[in-house]
């Protein structure tokens, strides 16, 4: 019973991944990896980018990420947004 439970929240949760837009500003390599048209070594780069150059201003600066050209970044528009860098659970009110 706890398999079955364990499997239908994963799969519940793996449903709502898919249907929301990834933040390429707080996403993890995990997350981007789960981006469709994403692999592990470009979640990979656009983390590596955001840490040594900041927060993403659009989606056009991943552009700038190795691997990356308009094509690749206008058939992610869909998948990925540009957000605030903080998550939210770490905002003051």
């Amino acid at each position: 019973m706890k398999r079955i439970l364990s499997s239908i929240i994963l799969f519940l949760t793996g449903i709502g991944m898919a249907l929301a837009a990834v933040n390429i500003n707080t996403a993890t390599v995990d997350e981007l990896n789960a981006v469709k048209g994403i692999g592990p070594a470009k979640a990979k780069a656009i983390v590596e980018y955001r840490d040594k150059n900041g927060p993403y201003k659009s989606l056009g600066d991943l552009k700038g990420v190795k691997g990356f050209g308009d094509k690749s970044v206008d058939k992610l528009r869909d998948e990925l947004v540009v957000g605030d860098a903080t998550p939210a659970s770490t905002k003051k009110k």
